[in-house]
């Protein structure tokens, strides 16, 4: 494998544990039915910012590691650090993760290294399993065969959590991190904080260092003061 696949072996930590599913708990089930016996050649997961598909690609490595197949994820938001060569040889891997498919959307050169990788991928009954900002049908890919190859497995919708389950996958996350979230300060970040997910768990983790450093318990008064 290239030298550079450490780099995005970035799932250490990540599994699907802590990831609060909502209604997206038959995605998880299928995703550990075909890391255990592939049928398909790739799975297809779309959905918007904060949705956690980023979660999902690097927990499905972890638990492929578990299951003890070779796995790697490579994040193609990132594409501009990187060559199209970072795809040789990634075949030899059993489960292959590309995050972000969209984002080397007309880009021919990135375009035809995925679409050579899915087809070598394919010939080795390896799992490819790609995430994007929307359906394939819209992505503005111009590869015209890696287009229809992107939608040739299981296309699956992932799910923006709703309220209850945000303040749930808070406290999950706090708890992670070896704190208690009340009910009512995860109410209160919601209220005044932007509700994606990304940017509730980030001003969660800047809340834990801050009670940290100043030995105070997570209130509303705290959290009040720190905003």
């Amino acid at each position: 494998m290239p030298e550079q696949i450490p780099l995005f072996q970035q799932f250490h930590g990540v599994s699907f544990d802590n990831y609060w599913p909502g209604e997206n708990l038959k995605v998880i089930e299928l995703i550990k039915a075909q890391i255990a016996a592939p049928d398909q050649p790739c799975l297809y997961l779309w959905g918007g910012a904060g949705v956690g598909k980023s979660h999902l690609l690097q927990a499905a490595c972890s638990y492929a590691q578990q299951q003890h197949r070779r796995a790697v994820y490579v994040p193609l938001v990132e594409f501009e650090k990187m060559e199209p060569d970072i795809f040789q040889d990634l075949e030899s891997c059993g489960v292959i993760c590309i995050d972000d498919v969209d984002a080397v959307a007309r880009r021919h050169e990135w375009e035809s290294a995925v679409f050579h990788l899915y087809n070598r991928a394919a010939e080795r009954n390896a799992l490819m399993i790609f995430t994007a900002s929307t359906k394939p049908v819209d992505l503005g890919i111009e590869l015209p065969d890696l287009r229809s190859r992107l939608a040739w497995g299981t296309v699956w919708s992932i799910q923006e959590l709703s309220e209850h389950d945000k303040l749930a996958a808070l406290q999950l996350h706090a708890r992670q991190r070896g704190f208690t979230l009340p009910e009512e300060v995860g109410h209160y970040l919601m209220q005044r904080w932007p509700r994606d997910m990304h940017s509730l768990f980030a001003l969660l983790d800047k809340l834990d260092h801050a009670s940290l450093a100043e030995h105070r318990k997570l209130t509303i008064p705290f959290v009040r003061q720190f905003l």
